[in-house]
This record gives C-alpha cells, sequence and structure tokens, in this order.
C-alpha cells in the first residue's frame, strides 16, 4: 500500500494517525522531494478524473494567475500542471490493491481496510 502526500500537510498526518491508530502497514511517497511521474497522474486520470484530485481550494491553485486557471479544460492541461506543482494534488492519495483514495475519509478508509 502507498501514501501519497507532503509531510507537513496536516491532512496527511490525520490520513497517517489513522492508519497507525489501525496497525495499517504502508509506504510514505513524499510529492515534495520525489514529485510524482507523468504516468502515475495519467493512471489517477484513468482511474477517477483529474477532477477528483485537482484540489482547487489550496493556497498553490489560489495563488495561480487567472489565464492559467482558466486554460484548465482537460487532462491534457491539468496533469502537466499537477507533475509541476504537486501541492495542487489532493491530499494524501493511498493506492492499495485497487482502493484509490483522494484526501482524508475515515469512512472509506474503515470500510476499505476493515477497521
Amino acid at each position: 500500500m502507498k501514501v501519497y502526500g507532503i509531510t507537513n500537510c496536516n491532512t496527511v498526518k490525520k490520513a497517517i494517525d489513522w492508519l497507525k491508530q489501525h496497525n495499517v502497514n504502508y509506504e510514505f511517497h513524499d510529492f515534495k522531494k520525489l514529485g510524482v511521474s507523468a504516468e502515475k497522474l495519467a493512471e489517477w486520470n484513468d482511474k477517477a478524473g483529474y477532477e477528483k484530485f485537482l484540489n482547487k481550494q489550496g493556497l498553490t491553485w489560489r495563488g495561480l494567475d487567472a489565464e492559467t486557471k482558466e486554460s484548465v479544460h482537460s487532462a491534457a492541461e491539468a496533469l502537466p500542471l499537477l507533475q509541476q506543482k504537486t501541492s495542487m494534488i489532493k491530499r494524501p492519495v493511498i493506492e492499495d490493491n485497487g482502493f484509490l483514495s483522494f484526501g482524508f475519509d475515515e469512512k472509506a478508509y474503515a470500510q476499505h481496510f476493515g477497521k
């Protein structure tokens, strides 16, 4: 199982605390240190659609100029931007044997991990 995120993100911290409390083992992938591949973003887009993991509520998105924001109409524009600015990816991203989750969702975690 893999958790993608940023170590100083409060939502990621919440998710990791939940996983630890429920004895769920995971591997952590830090977007800031390791980035994210175009292939991984394309995979998530194929499974869920980029709209599910493009975080328009965060500071990074809000800090973009209007022209850039308005240019994002499809995965072709969104995915390169997400690869360049990984802090715009809704965190954490959890992958586990077909399970794919964006953001902290305690109910979904409990259901998936049987806790």
